[in-house]
Order: C-alpha cells, then sequence, then structure tokens
C-alpha cells in the first residue's frame, strides 16, 4: 500500500468536491505545483490502490490523502514530464497526466467565442486530434457557461465524469481539456452538471463524428489533411452557380436511393463511396447539373429523414465516415456537378443528449414554449438573439461550405424561422420589440449566414424554402433582403400541381393557375421544386397526381414536365420522379428501379435526360430564368382548348425558343399560333414522341413560320399539338 499523507495541500472541502467530481477548477490542484524550488504532483485516480510518478527514469511513489479516496500526492523532482502509473490489486497501468498540460485556446479564440463572432468555432471547440506539449492526444473544448461542472468521458476513464474534469475558460463559459492518448475513432460524450446540479450527458455540439444510432455518443474524428482533386471546379462554380446558368437538381435521401445486399441477406442503404460513382454517374447521365442532398448532419430519429439534426458538425455515420463523405462531393466535382445540402437551423429535437437544456438552462433554445418550441415538430428552436447561438449557427453554414467543399445550402422551414406567429393561434406567440410577427433575430441570423457564406467562400449559392410572399428572400442584404441566392417557388408548385390533378374537361375552368406564377415569377431568382415534400404522407407519386388511365398519366405528366422545364426558373426533381414511380416515397426503401423494366417508364426517364440536355445547352431556356425580358406570353387565354404557348429568350445573339403546351386528350391539327419570327423553327422537344411512350403525333420535326401579325408576333404558322404535350420549338439559325 502507498504510504498515506496528512492533507497540507488543499483545503478539504476541495478535496471532498474532488472525490466526488464537483469541483469545478481541478487544474488549481491536480497536476503538477511548485512548492518554492520543489515539484508536487496531486492524482486523482478512483480506481488506484497506489499511485506512482515516473520522471527521467525514476519512480516517485506519491502518497494517498487521509479521508480522500483516489487522491495522491508527492514530490517529483525535475522538471522533466511524468507518467503516471496506477494499480489496483495485481494490475497496473500507465497514463499521462491531463492535468500536466496548458490550455490550448488562446487569448483571441477566447475573446472572440465569448463575444460571439468567430466565424470558425470548429476550429477551436470540438475535439481535435493534435499534438499538444511533444504528446500526441485529442483536445476536448464545449461552450456550457452555466454549468456548475464538465468532464469528457469515455472508454479512455470508464465514462466516470469524476476523472476528468475540464478546465472554465473564464467568462466565456468555454471548458476545455487535452487528453493525451485519445485518438481518432474515441467515443466520448461531456458530462454536465447543470446549473441546479443534476448531471446529464451530452453529446458535442460541434462534434465531428457520432456513433451509429441508436447510439448517441460523440466520435473523435480528424477532419484534417484531405486530398481534394476539385480545384477546377472550385475555380470556375462561380460561374456555374450564377443565377443566368441552367441549374437543374436532383433532390436525393441517400438512405432511400439505392439499397445494396447485406451480410445478413436483407439490405442496406447505399454508402457515400458507393454514391461516389453510382449517384454521381447516374445524375451526371440524367443531365442534372446539381445534387441536393437532404439533410446529413447527424440526426437520431431515422423517420426525421435528417430534419431533425443532433450533431450539426457531424455527417451521419449511416453512409459512412466523414472522409468518405468528402469522396462524394469530391467525385461529384470531379463530374463537374455541383452538390448541395439542406441544411436546418429552424430548429432541433428535444433529445436528451443533443443541445436541450444543455447546461442545465435553457441555452441554445427559448426557455418562453411561445418562442422556443415548434407545436407542429414538437422540436425546439433555436434563442436567435443570444450572439454565442447565432453564431454556432453561422459558423456551421460556413463549415460545410469550407471543410466539405459543399456547393451551397438550401435552407429548411425559413418562414417558421422568420414569423413568430408561424403555426401558432392568438396568445401563443409573443410579438416582437414594434409589436410586429416577423422574428428581426433570425432574420439578422440569416442575413448574417448570407453575407459570411458569399463573403468567404467564393461562387456558392443559399437557397431558401419560403413559403410566404416575405418580400426580398433573394436580395442582397445592403438592400434590405435576405441575402439569399435563390428560393423555391412553393406557390408555382402549389398552383401547377392543382392544375394537373384536375380532368382535362375541368381544366379550363383552373386555366389561370398555371399563368398566375408569372405575375411575380421575377420577382425572386425563383427554383421550381417538386420535392420529396410533394409526394409523401399522403399526397401520393407524381404519376399517380395525374388524372385519366395508365396512357394518360404518363401524357400528362410528361407534358408537366415539359411546362416545367419551360418555365422560367431553375428546376429540382426528386428522386423517382424522374421515371415516374407509382408509389409514394418510402424512405426504408429503395425507390422503384424496377419500373425501369416497363418501357413507358424508360421513355418517362429519357424524357427528363433530354430535357435536361436541352435547358442546359439552350441559353434562350436558362439564361433569363429570373428576369422578365427572357418571357413573352404567346397564348395565356386560350382557356376552352387547354393550350399555353410563350417566347423564351436569352442574350441576343442566343436563338429564341418557343413552347406550347396542350394539356387536353386531343390531339388538335391546324393550330394556328404566332411566332417572333418567320423562318424554319426546330421542333427540339416533343414529349409525345414515341420514344418518350407518346402517341407520335407531331410536326414532322419542324415548322416553317411566315409573316404575318398574330397573337401579338409578326409571324405564324400552323401547328399539330399532340395530346396532352409540350413542344419546344428553336429557330434555326441561317
Amino acid at each position: 500500500m502507498a504510504p498515506s499523507v496528512e492533507n497540507d495541500f488543499a483545503a478539504p472541502k476541495t478535496l471532498s468536491l474532488i472525490c466526488e467530481g464537483l469541483f469545478d477548477d481541478p487544474f488549481a490542484v491536480l497536476g503538477p505545483h511548485k512548492k518554492g524550488r520543489l515539484r508536487y504532483v496531486t492524482a486523482f485516480d478512483p480506481g488506484a490502490e497506489e499511485m506512482t510518478a515516473i520522471s527521467g527514469g525514476k519512480r516517485y511513489p506519491l502518497a494517498a490523502v487521509t479521508g480522500y479516496p483516489g487522491v495522491f500526492h508527492g514530490k517529483v523532482s525535475g522538471t522533466k514530464p511524468y507518467l503516471l502509473e496506477g494499480r489496483l490489486a495485481d494490475t497496473t497501468w500507465q497514463v499521462e497526466d491531463a492535468y500536466r498540460f496548458g490550455p490550448v485556446l488562446g487569448e483571441i479564440d477566447e475573446y472572440l467565442l465569448g463575444e460571439g463572432t468567430h466565424h470558425h468555432i470548429w476550429r477551436a471547440l470540438g475535439a481535435h486530434v493534435m499534438t499538444h506539449e511533444g504528446v500526441a492526444g485529442t483536445h476536448f473544448a464545449v461552450w456550457a457557461p452555466n454549468a456548475r461542472r464538465v468532464s469528457v468521458v469515455g472508454d479512455f476513464n470508464a465514462w466516470d465524469g469524476r476523472r476528468h474534469v475540464m478546465r472554465r475558460r473564464g467568462a466565456t463559459g468555454v471548458w476545455e481539456i487535452f487528453m493525451p492518448g485519445v485518438s481518432d475513432g474515441t467515443a466520448y460524450k461531456y458530462e454536465v452538471i447543470g446549473a441546479y446540479g443534476e448531471a446529464r450527458l451530452k453529446a458535442d455540439p460541434v462534434g465531428f463524428g457520432s456513433e451509429h444510432p441508436p447510439e448517441t455518443a460523440s466520435i473523435v474524428r480528424d477532419i484534417s489533411g484531405y486530398g481534394w482533386s476539385d480545384a477546377d471546379w472550385i475555380e470556375t462554380r462561380a460561374v456555374a452557380q450564377a443565377r443566368d446558368k441552367p441549374i437543374s437538381i436532383y433532390e436525393v435521401q441517400l438512405g432511400s436511393w439505392r439499397h445494396k445486399p447485406d451480410a445478413s441477406g436483407g439490405t442496406r442503404p447505399i454508402s457515400y463511396k458507393e454514391a461516389a460513382v453510382e449517384l454521381v454517374g447516374y445524375a451526371k447521365d440524367m443531365g442534372f447539373t446539381h445534387i441536393e442532398l437532404m439533410p446529413i448532419s447527424e440526426y437520431p430519429f431515422d423517420g426525421s429523414w435528417g430534419y431533425q439534426p443532433v450533431g450539426l458538425f457531424a455527417p451521419t455515420i449511416r453512409f459512412g465516415p466523414p472522409h468518405e463523405f468528402r469522396d462524394l462531393v469530391n467525385a461529384a466535382h470531379e463530374a463537374g456537378l455541383g452538390l448541395l445540402i439542406d441544411w436546418v437551423p429552424g430548429h432541433f429535437p428535444t433529445d436528451s443528449h443533443g443541445l436541450a437544456q444543455f447546461d442545465g438552462t435553457a441555452l441554445y433554445e427559448h426557455a418562453d414554449p411561445r418562442e422556443g418550441f415548434h407545436q407542429d415538430w414538437n422540436t425546439l428552436i433555436y434563442n436567435y438573439g443570444r450572439h454565442e447561438v447565432a453564431n454556432f449557427l453561422t459558423s456551421n453554414a460556413l463549415y460545410w461550405l469550407e471543410e466539405y467543399h459543399i456547393d451551397g445550402l438550401r435552407v429548411d422551414a425559413v418562414a417558421s424561422m422568420i414569423y413568430r406567429d408561424y403555426s401558432r393561434e392568438e396568445g401563443q406567440w409573443i410579438p416582437n420589440a414594434q409589436g410586429g410577427r416577423e422574428n428581426f433575430e433570425a432574420i439578422s441570423m440569416l442575413q448574417t449566414m448570407n453575407t459570411l457564406s458569399y463573403g468567404e467562400v467564393p461562387g456558392i449559392m443559399t437557397v431558401a424554402e419560403e413559403s410566404t410572399a416575405y418580400p426580398g428572400v433573394s436580395a442582397p442584404v445592403d438592400t434590405g433582403g435576405l441575402g439569399f441566392g435563390f428560393k423555391w417557388n412553393m406557390g408555382w408548385m402549389n398552383d401547377t400541381l392543382d392544375y394537373m390533378s384536375h380532368t382535362p374537361v375541368h381544366r379550363k375552368y383552373h386555366h389561370h393557375q398555371m399563368t398566375f406564377g408569372l405575375h411575380y415569377a421575377f420577382s425572386e431568382n425563383f427554383i421550381l421544386p417538386i420535392s420529396h415534400d410533394e409526394v409523401v404522407h399522403g399526397k401520393k407519386s407524381m404519376l399517380s397526381k395525374m388524372p385519366g388511365n395508365e396512357w394518360e398519366k404518363f401524357a400528362n405528366l410528361r407534358a408537366y414536365y415539359g411546362f416545367m422545364w419551360g418555365h422560367p426558373g431553375k428546376k429540382l426533381l426528386f428522386m423517382g420522379q424522374e421515371f415516374g414511380q407509382w408509389h409514394e416515397w418510402n424512405h426504408e426503401a429503395e425507390i422503384d428501379w424496377a419500373c425501369l423494366g416497363y418501357h413507358m417508364h424508360e421513355g418517362m426517364q429519357n424524357l427528363v435526360r433530354d430535357l435536361n440536355r436541352l435547358y442546359c445547352a439552350t441559353p434562350a431556356l436558362h439564361a433569363k430564368d429570373c428576369e422578365p425580358e427572357g418571357f413573352q406570353w404567346i397564348e395565356a387565354n386560350d382557356a376552352e382548348a387547354s393550350v399555353y404557348a410563350w417566347v423564351r429568350r436569352g442574350g441576343p445573339e442566343d436563338a429564341e425558343a418557343v413552347v406550347v403546351c396542350n394539356f387536353t386528350p386531343v390531339e388538335r391539327t391546324g393550330y394556328q399560333l404566332g411566332f417572333p419570327s418567320e423562318g424554319r423553327w426546330v421542333e427540339a422537344l416533343n414529349s409525345d414522341a414515341a420514344c418518350y411512350g407518346g402517341s407520335g403525333c407531331g410536326n414532322m420535326g419542324q415548322v416553317d413560320a411566315v409573316s404575318g401579325t398574330w397573337q401579338g408576333q409578326p409571324a405564324q404558322a400552323t401547328l399539330t399539338l399532340p395530346p396532352l404535350s409540350t413542344l419546344i420549338f428553336i429557330r434555326e439559325r441561317t
């Protein structure tokens, strides 16, 4: 047994608190301390009977402190580093003493974190594999200002919160500790004793990795040093993602895009590395310019599809570790595709290991449920007015753009953030300082996020899913806008899908649902979205939404896609809809790839591929997606025939395009239509072509427009309009 020593180096109350794991300033007592010219070491290990310090090849027994089990103290000569050797019965172990290492965070980090202006908080907080004072290990840092004590726990200390209490960094509310010997792949949590004395195990808010659900620990991940090979894409993406360029987005929920056989005889979702080959190759072949992944930040509940994230800095482990997610991004860029992710700063789940009551108080969330609780989703709302919380979110946006080379963020549920009365009745919400419904703090956070993102990471894009008529969503911040690059056009989607749900004989009574969107089409930089939200929860698949028999359903959907690709605005289509799957989306199964054994589904897929290619190759169809000069109606009022026609224009040197839609199952021969100029017009796309599963009606590949004013145009042509079809004509250059 080690000799016992009476305490002469710390107050009894302090030693009692150390033994109980309640002392919040352990570095003041534990580790090496000088008394005059002598060095003394105090160690705490509740699992040891004896403790020895080993320094310079010499052994220095530390005496057990009487009355305080696990506390050892004694003189260790010299100034060289030392190891601690513990013994219990016949078992011995050696460890570095975490309390002999100095702080890692510097004064600038401390100042910026306290001010809430640290744009790169992930470089200060979280778990960082490093060499500190000549020793390899991991530095842990976490913000918990109201905690009485914070410890890091894991297998390395038997998940015992008494053993490695962290160092409090002044008034910042940050706690840190360097843990020698802890390496990449180690599971850990923070044991937080909250403001009112309760102990909670918490995942790291800035953790770079997580365990496989349903386990909830964070995982140390070394995210440095990836060998990117996408410099060419990064240098040119500002041009590729400008509003005058074609943007056609393939929205994907990675867990249900494609499944693979697993070792148990069942199936599993595709991995990041497999997606880097298969998903990227497929999206490229289909002519899409971008892949958009539904949220990949770590989330506990599969049924949330990622929209209730807990680990905002961790790519979900469901599909592989972080460097394999980078493989997917890198592969997309090498193929010339942009990759967007859904970003969810609007709410977070109440799971006990997450952000809720993180330090025993409403730290990340509002304490008042009228501001801090989403009734629709049973989730918590960030306190956007707290500068550290706003900084946490804006820095997270930069994290994905910088560390993972993400090309853009699609921000979920913006309306729920910017309106205090979102989905609330009278008395269930608190007005702003001016008595209104706008959430000024959330608006400010979004403006800051957009300003920082565009300013710090050239060439990226941000997209708002905003379902109201809030003005200036895609207007610059310095003009009072929110600063997004693009906005989803939810109104267009709702109106046009409702129109398409009607049987053709009734469509004449709803004719202007298809034209109404042009009244505001250029008020924002719009993306036309047919997203996952439209094909789930009883809304039916796109094909099943269409009226009529099987042939008519396919024809309706082909015509609708033609209408969409010919309409001003960038494009977004959810996976499975490009080949017209019959079933609603089910996140637990892959999309209905078996459909492609049937020629009508293959035809639909061929159509979407050709629409993408035509859209990308034809400036008239994309260059002025966001400008009124790029659009002119030819025929907007033929409700009786359910026919629409318009001109699309690019720059002065670009050939014009004419789009014509017939939304009845009636072939219309001899249909007189105005054209913007005389001459030959190539029928560049006909959604009723036999190769798409159509009837093969059309105009033999071209029409000749002759001089003569018609429908306000200087020329006219006689067309055949196939049943339930969209035609796109391109002016032939002579």
